[in-house]
């Protein structure tokens, strides 16, 4: 006990009788500090005394899909530092293959007693996912917030990224430069943000064959096999639901002798660290990290105040940017 008293002691710098005050419930300590020392609790790993644990903690779970696509590292740090700012502290909770699952990880942090969760990605926008673990969090009346498109009915807010838009943009930038056969490497088919691109892409192309959209799992190896199928089918450009798949697709048109962008034109989505230093730089639509990251803490801020949020999706605009693998389409 007088080890623990100690950690949390310096953890928060206040003395040790402090600690000992807020632990036995006794008055003379500002709510500021009371908080502050049992989110050291927390934080350290320790059981709060029996009589505190209806309390939630100043903690917040900041759940990603993987760490292996740039984009959600840059989300962790934006939605990490806005929450810093409020005094909430950022609990990151990654998915590894064989891993720890997603179900797992929403058991760990109501047993932390979380004060709420943004997820950054992940089942909830896959259909035929298990999403029990969801429901368990509106059960509980766990703030939640959500990251770009979900399946319908879970009832949670969430900070969206315009997936028409983004498409609408890459297309029309290739269409621009005379590219005819255009076809999109998107995530599986119950993946909701591809989803939405196909959706707006039959929009622009009401003929778009079949054909010229390749499915991939989200990496770059991925990319390199969708675009590879595509490339077989005569498409001159090719646009894709992340930057990885697109750095995949770029590989997949190299390894066929083709130049990019003078035969291949490549669009990616995201435009996530480094893609401006690869070769060639890639041509992207940019997401709105900063300004996304900090709507979704202000809305989970709102609900662990005690407001009431409203289950509605907040779209934020993305923006091309042009680099270099896209050009004027190959004269036949």
């Amino acid at each position: 006990m007088t080890r623990r008293l100690a950690e949390v002691a310096k953890k928060v710098g206040v003395s040790e009788a402090t600690v000992s005050r807020v632990l036995n419930g006794k008055p003379g300590v500002s709510d500021s500090t009371r908080q502050s020392v049992l989110s050291a609790l927390d934080v350290l790993g320790y059981e709060r005394p029996t009589q505190l644990r209806g309390e939630r903690a100043r903690l917040v779970g900041l759940v990603l899909p993987e760490l292996q696509n740039p984009i959600f590292p840059a989300f962790a740090e934006v939605i990490g530092g806005a929450l810093a700012q409020l005094g909430l502290t950022p609990v990151l909770c990654t998915q590894t293959k064989g891993g720890v699952s997603e179900a797992d990880y929403v058991t760990l942090l109501l047993q932390q007693q979380v004060s709420g969760v943004v997820f950054a990605g992940g089942l909830y926008a896959q259909a035929d996912a298990p999403h029990d673990h969801y429901r368990l969090l509106a059960e509980r009346n766990i703030p939640v917030v959500l990251l770009n498109a979900a399946i319908d009915h879970l009832g949670f807010p969430a900070v969206s990224c315009d997936d028409a838009v983004a498409v609408e943009q890459a297309w029309r930038h290739l269409a621009s430069l005379g590219h005819e056969r255009i076809g999109l490497v998107l995530g599986p088919a119950d993946h909701m943000p591809s989803a939405r691109k196909l959706a707006a892409a039959r929009v622009l192309s009401p003929d778009l064959p079949d054909e010229f959209v390749a499915r991939a799992i989200f990496s770059i190896e991925g990319g390199h096999a969708a675009a590879s199928r595509l490339i077989d089918r005569g498409v001159t450009g090719i646009i894709c639901a992340s930057d990885p798949l697109a750095l995949g697709a770029v590989r997949a048109a190299r390894r066929k002798g083709l130049d990019v962008p003078s035969r291949i034109s490549v669009v990616g989505y995201d435009d996530s660290a480094f893609m401006n230093c690869t070769e060639p730089p890639l041509t992207t639509v940019r997401q709105p990290i900063e300004a996304m990251g900090r709507a979704a803490v202000e809305i989970l801020n709102s609900q662990v105040g005690g407001a009431v949020v409203p289950a509605e999706e907040l779209l934020f605009e993305p923006e091309l940017v042009v680099r270099g693998s896209t050009a004027q389409a190959p004269r036949s």
